[in-house]
């Protein structure tokens, strides 16, 4: 009897600590990845980490880093994963990151990582500007096929384009940081007066125009390499250009927010971040990656791709995307697209 007690009683005790043995910590991860990488992402690193599971909040780039800031004193979010940036220069220069070096870091190209002793943030991957041009829409409208930034500007043009809202999309701002960048100020803004003049509207996300475009909403979207690529693969009738100008771009990043109330957990996520394994998550869409030599050559993406991106200095363009912003709305604001 005695015997059947004691099994009973290890059982019953097994039965009440069982919750807590499984007991996962969630890690609250901030994201602008587009919708359809997530669920990949979230389960490699679980199935690598099981004690540890990712709540995704999913947002545009523009809408994430301006969440964050709202939260500054009253952080929300653990992790950022995948984030341009420049946005987590942002946050940088508002003291929100924990520096860290997660494993591995070594093996990244230097020009990727945050430059300080440890990394405020850790490279993962390159977007880049992509026109995407619907060829069957172009030719009912008798409309040329641009080759170049300078060419969309020209009135064949008018009401043919969509691009992205640069305050809500990170492809939409590097677009007008790479313009500024690449033109000089005064003549950059200058094309962005007659673009407008061809722009049907500014929407709200950096997939979407290309999307618009090879559905024949538009004949004309400017977004980025890997949705357009995708859309292709898949049958859509469009061409991909890639300016000769050269291509604005930003670099997706990791970054662990200070105040984190799980930090080792965050910790084990910015080392999945930087790992082999993740690197090749990242390849599936993406042709410049943070770690060398991972990378394949995608039929629909230039061999000199990497090439062919424009000189960019991420630190300018975060110290002056709220000036850039504010003065881009008061000139164009009035074509963009309703937030949904």
């Amino acid at each position: 009897m005695k015997k059947l007690m004691a099994v009973a009683t290890c059982l019953a005790l097994s039965g009440l600590f069982a919750p807590l043995a499984q007991a996962k910590t969630v890690l609250t991860v901030y994201t602008a990845l587009e919708a359809d990488q997530v669920k990949d992402y979230k389960d490699a690193f679980e199935k690598a980490n099981p004690d540890i599971e990712i709540r995704w909040v999913r947002e545009s780039t523009g809408v994430i880093t301006a969440k964050l800031l709202s939260e500054k004193n009253n952080p929300q979010a653990d992790v950022v994963w995948g984030l341009a940036a420049t946005s987590l220069m942002i946050l940088d220069q508002q003291g929100m990151l924990q520096a860290y070096a997660p494993k591995g870091v070594e093996k990244l190209s230097p020009q990727f990582v945050d430059k300080a002793k440890p990394p405020k943030w850790t490279g993962m991957d390159v977007w880049a500007a992509t026109i995407c041009f619907n060829t069957v829409e172009a030719a009912k409208k008798n409309l040329p096929k641009p080759e170049s930034w300078a060419d969309l500007a020209k009135p064949v043009y008018k009401g043919q384009i969509v691009m992205p809202h640069p305050a809500s999309s990170g492809t939409g701002y590097l677009d007008v940081s790479a313009w500024l960048q690449m033109m000089g100020e005064k003549k950059g803004w200058e094309y962005m007066d007659k673009l407008h003049v061809n722009m049907a509207q500014y929407v709200h996300s950096g997939s979407k125009p290309c999307k618009m475009a090879a559905a024949g909403e538009y004949p004309i979207g400017i977004s980025f390499e890997y949705r357009g690529a995708q859309l292709k693969e898949k049958g859509a009738p469009i061409d991909l250009i890639y300016p000769k100008e050269g291509l604005g771009w930003d670099l997706e990043a990791t970054a662990i927010i200070k105040g984190t109330k799980n930090l080792a957990a965050a910790r084990k996520l910015a080392d999945f971040s930087v790992s082999l394994p993740a690197m090749k998550l990242y390849e599936q869409n993406y042709a410049v990656l943070a770690m060398p030599g991972v990378a394949k050559q995608n039929p629909f993406i230039p061999v000199d791709y990497s090439q062919r991106l424009s000189k960019n200095n991420f630190g300018w363009a975060a110290q002056n995307r709220d000036a850039i912003l504010k003065e881009w709305s008061s000139r164009y604001e009035s074509k963009a697209a309703p937030k949904e």
